[in-house]
């Protein structure tokens, strides 16, 4: 009995551990985000009025409504799963920052989950005021001192809000605030990756502040890497 008890034992071992090793990893959807024709010229930006934020910039920055890349890729593209994905994700317990910086938001898109900490700094020798004009969420507009500490919010529901100082109407930014930990933001290649996702259908949606949305769908079956691409049509005004 004793034996048998063993045998089985060890059986259950073994298959458990079979079953972990053949288990199929999560899949991935990647890609690259692109524009075709010609984007709007960013403008220059006058800083004259904040002689301390001008001297930050060793040459005159532009808006950032629109950043390209090479090849027309397209910068500052949120692209996230808006249908499939697993419920209940949690928030992250590391703050995602914004810093004011030479009077320009820095990252000039921030991306974070419902309820995550967002932290908001002032490097710059002036005061600023930081207003997210929330429709959704919870308005709220907090100046922010030179040499003042850093103070933190939360945002507990899905939107994408546009951010405004008030004291320097130069500066933008977006909170791109998500119910999902399945987001990626593209930088200057334009590329995207969403990895760790089980098998089953998601609709794909890239967000852009300027030229608006695209959704694909995707089915997942197993581990595969499905490559994806998202093409926006530009404004040239």
């Amino acid at each position: 009995m004793k034996v048998n008890q063993i045998l089985m034992s060890g059986i259950a071992v073994l298959a458990a551990a079979t079953m972990a090793v053949a288990a199929p990893g999560g899949g991935t959807v990647s890609g690259k985000v692109t524009y075709e024709g010609t984007p709007a010229k960013q403008k220059p930006i006058d800083m004259s009025k904040e002689p301390s934020c001008a001297k930050a910039h060793a040459t005159p920055i532009t808006t950032e409504a629109v950043v390209t890349g090479e090849g027309n890729t397209l910068e500052n593209v949120v692209v996230y799963i808006s249908a499939g994905a697993p419920d209940g994700a949690t928030a992250p317990a590391q703050a995602v920052t914004i810093t004011q910086r030479g009077c320009q938001y820095v990252p000039h898109l921030v991306a974070l989950q419902v309820n995550q900490e967002l932290k908001v700094v002032n490097e710059d020798q002036t005061s600023h005021n930081i207003h997210p004009l929330a429709k959704a969420n919870r308005e709220w507009n907090k100046s922010q001192p030179p040499g003042s500490p850093a103070f933190t919010e939360k945002f507990d529901k899905e939107e994408f809000i546009p951010v405004k100082c008030n004291i320097h109407p130069w500066m933008h930014s977006t909170f791109a605030v998500m119910k999902t930990s399945h987001y990626s933001v593209t930088a200057g290649n334009g590329g995207f990756t969403l990895p760790n996702l089980p098998p089953g259908k998601y609709t794909i949606t890239a967000w852009h502040e300027s030229y608006g949305t695209q959704t694909q769908d995707v089915t997942i079956t197993g581990s595969e890497t499905k490559t994806i691409s998202f093409v926006f049509k530009a404004k040239p005004y």
